[in-house]
Order: C-alpha cells, then sequence, then structure tokens
C-alpha cells in the first residue's frame, strides 16, 4: 500500500475543510449545480478525448497504482535474478519450477526458460508483456492527465454561468446569491479536483510508468542471462549498470 499517496489526500482535504469550518458553515461551500459542471462536464470532455473502455482502465489503474500497488526496488530484483541463475546452473531449468517469483513476467520468463522456449520466443513475449503494461500506464497518466486539465476549465465555465445568471436576475436581490455562489464554486470545485486528485494521479501515474519501464527491461535482460546460462556472478554485473551511482555502491558495499 502507498501511504504517500493516503496521506497526501487525506491531508490535503483535512486543511480545506478545517479552513472552511475556521470560517464558516460546511454548508455554504456545498452547491450541487457546481458539482455538476465540473465533475459532469470534465468526465465529458475526457470520455470525447478517450474511449470509455480506457476511461475505466485508467482510474483502475489509478486505484492500483496509487493505493495498493507495491513498489518493486530493482536491487531485489537483481538479487532474485542471480539466484535463479545459480539454481539453473546447478539443477538445470526445471529447478526455475520451484522457484517462487513475485513479478508476473519476471515468473512467466522462469516458466518459459524451464519450458524449454527458445531465446527469440522468450524476449518478443516478454518485451510484448512489458510495452502492454507500460501503455496500460501511459494512458492512465494521459487520462487523468485531461481530467486535470479539464476541471479548472470547467469551474470557469461554471463562473461565467453563474455571473450570467447573477446579471440576468440584478432585479431580485434573492437570486444574486445562489447566482454568485455557482460562479465562484465552481472554480474552487475545478481547482481543488485538479490539483488534490486528478494531476497528482497522473504524476505518480508518470514516475510508475519511468520505474517499471526500468524495472521490466532488467527482468528481460535478466531472464535471456539466465536461458544463456551465464553465471550468477556475471548477471548481477550487467544488471547493476540498470541502478543509479548511489545504489550500485550500496550493492557492492552489500557484497
Amino acid at each position: 500500500m502507498d501511504l504517500a499517496t493516503i496521506i497526501g489526500m487525506i491531508a490535503g482535504a483535512a486543511f480545506i475543510a478545517i479552513a472552511i469550518f475556521m470560517g464558516g458553515s460546511f454548508a455554504q461551500f456545498v452547491d450541487y449545480p457546481s458539482i455538476m459542471i465540473v465533475v459532469g462536464g470534465g468526465t465529458a470532455a475526457t470520455l470525447i478525448r478517450f474511449p470509455i473502455a480506457g476511461v475505466i482502465n485508467a482510474f483502475v489503474t489509478g486505484a492500483k497504482v496509487g493505493f495498493t500497488h507495491k513498489k518493486v526496488d530493482p536491487r531485489e530484483l537483481i538479487e532474485q535474478i542471480a539466484e535463479m541463475g545459480d539454481i539453473v546452473r546447478k539443477n538445470g531449468p526445471l529447478g526455475l519450477e520451484n522457484v517462487e517469483v513475485g513479478e508476473p513476467n519476471l515468473k512467466k520468463g522462469a516458466q518459459y526458460i524451464a519450458d524449454g522456449y527458445d531465446a527469440v520466443f522468450i524476449r518478443e513475449t516478454m518485451e510484448l508483456e512489458r510495452d502492454q503494461y507500460i501503455g496500460r500506464l501511459s494512458e492512465g497518466q494521459r487520462i487523468f492527465k485531461s481530467l486535470g486539465d479539464a476541471a479548472p476549465a470547467f469551474g470557469m465555465i461554471g463562473t461565467l454561468v453563474g455571473l450570467v445568471q447573477m446579471l440576468a436576475n440584478m432585479s431580485d436581490p434573492s437570486a444574486i446569491g445562489p447566482a454568485m455562489a455557482v460562479a465562484l464554486l465552481t472554480t474552487m470545485y475545478g481547482a481543488v479536483l485538479a490539483n488534490l486528485i486528478c494531476l497528482p494521479m497522473s504524476d505518480k501515474l508518470a514516475s510508475k510508468l519511468d520505474i517499471e519501464d526500468v524495472n521490466q527491461t532488467l527482468m528481460i535482460d535478466g531472464i535471456m542471462s539466465i536461458r544463456d546460462g551465464k553465471s550468477p556472478a556475471l548477471i548481477k554485473e550487467m544488471l547493476t549498470a540498470y541502478l543509479p551511482e548511489k545504489q550500485r555502491e550500496n550493492l557492492d558495499e552489500a557484497a
């Protein structure tokens, strides 16, 4: 579970709520027409840009990455791949059938080696799995970015709607207040939705995309090294190139 996402969203919502309660009633900041304009309009604009299935998958992917997806340490991947290489050298490819592997693509690669598939098939299949996974993350990132861009825009549209309603009913003082509420609250709703949820989730998915691109490529090269019968020490030395300089030093010290 990613506590940073949960803590950030809860803390941001809490600060806004505290500021509202300190300055007046919470009911003053609830306006259903404003919510309809921002949420409904932003969602509609996103559906125009992307297919419905992509939008649904983006929310599912965002929930997994933002709240439940575990962080994968590339150093642990390297250690596990080196251990798998040692098992193959000692027990042969069939020894991988009893190895517990958490990463799905790495697990598939180990099973391909155990089943005796040729190197070209293993690489092409694992690269296809990687590209599809990265593609889902990329589409999710673009959809949340689209929502983050649309929410403030529809907040501004709601502000214009409220101002038109207010100016059209200047003779009726009782209509000025609700119209002004729509004008101001839609801007607030759009800003909160974009800056507390959509844009942070977009950046989270973009960061995850970069990390997973490296990790997935690392796993593919590791599996191919095991398939080629390289020694665990050589496998570890080759895969260390995927690590930042500081992590390489820490890995060498641990070794």
